[in-house]
């Protein structure tokens, strides 16, 4: 069953930004799809200003996703609220000066992308030291608090808010946890749409169970990765992507592709235009959708015990 919501995030730099879309034909098959676009704010530009316009003319929405510098994290983490609310501001002057209607604005809440990069080079010291900063309950309340108030502000200046969240803090929240929230950074803050970012293209061999474990409990999917961004993992084929679409579409009408300039240099977004979202989905292979299961529980437990 087709989603009755479908959008693709978009996470590009200029001039690739607006090399994807001065080809006619992703616009045509996003306004065929009836899909819209998430767009990555790396900068705020007259020259992005000018590709969003352009999807608006065209009548393709576009919501908003924030991003920061590197240099403060990048993404939505739990120490770096100042640096959020501060782009927030800059955003809504920039949109209000360039006459942009966004759809909705969005936060991501992730480990800051400079942590991401030393769990990589040195997990053991990285991990540590996450453990260590675990501890601190105060961190995570002052950040939800921030977080709190600034989705009100954001409310109050008429925009519907999303937040795009990892599988984990689906289960702590059936725990009644707050463990994975403090240790990596993840934030429960109540949004108009939580997009839980199922991407088994990050979870190796796990992979292929990953949207049958997590799907069932989502309102709204995100399906990935395809390629761009910032990811350097393998993307997915298309048999796997095809296969993450139709099970995230049986379980919930939104569904959020990572990412629109993957799946137009894959060829994906084409294929999609008489993609039979009924066909019969074969079951993900027993030992992932065993092992995912395991992990689930594995992580609920580890929530439970260290709430």
């Amino acid at each position: 069953m087709r989603p009755t919501r479908l959008h693709f995030f978009n996470e590009q730099d200029l001039p690739e930004l607006d090399g994807l879309f001065a080809d006619a034909g992703v616009v045509r098959h996003l306004r065929a799809l009836g899909a819209g676009v998430t767009m990555g704010l790396r900068d705020l530009t007259e020259e992005r200003a000018a590709v969003v316009r352009h999807l608006l003319d065209e009548g393709v929405p576009v919501g908003a996703w924030l991003l920061l510098p590197r240099d403060d994290g990048y993404f939505a983490t739990l120490d770096n609220a100042a640096h959020v609310e501060a782009r927030y501001e800059a955003f809504r002057a920039w949109a209000r000066h360039e006459g942009l209607a966004f759809e909705s604005v969005g936060l991501d809440f992730e480990p800051d992308l400079r942590e991401v990069t030393d769990l990589v080079a040195r997990p053991a010291r990285t991990l540590s030291r996450w453990a260590v900063r675990a501890r601190d309950r105060q961190r995570l309340a002052r950040a939800r608090q921030r977080y709190a108030a600034l989705v009100r502000r954001m409310r109050a200046d008429g925009h519907r808010v999303e937040t795009y969240q990892f599988p984990l803090l689906v289960d702590e929240r059936g725990a009644s946890s707050s463990f994975w929230q403090r240790f990596a950074g993840a934030l429960d803050v109540e949004a108009d749409r939580e997009v839980v970012m199922l991407y088994s293209s990050l979870f190796g061999p796990l992979g292929p169970g990953v949207v049958e474990a997590w799907a069932p409990a989502c309102r709204a999917i995100g399906v990935g990765s395809t390629g761009g961004g910032i990811d350097p993992l393998p993307k997915l084929t298309w048999d796997a992507f095809s296969h993450d679409l139709r099970v995230a579409a049986r379980a919930c009408r939104d569904v959020t592709v990572f990412s629109l300039e993957g799946c137009v240099q894959q060829g994906f977004l084409s294929r999609l235009l008489d993609f039979d979202w009924d066909a019969p989905v074969a079951p993900a292979p027993r030992l992932p959708r065993l092992a995912t299961r395991a992990s689930r529980l594995l992580a609920s437990g580890i929530s439970r015990l260290f709430r």
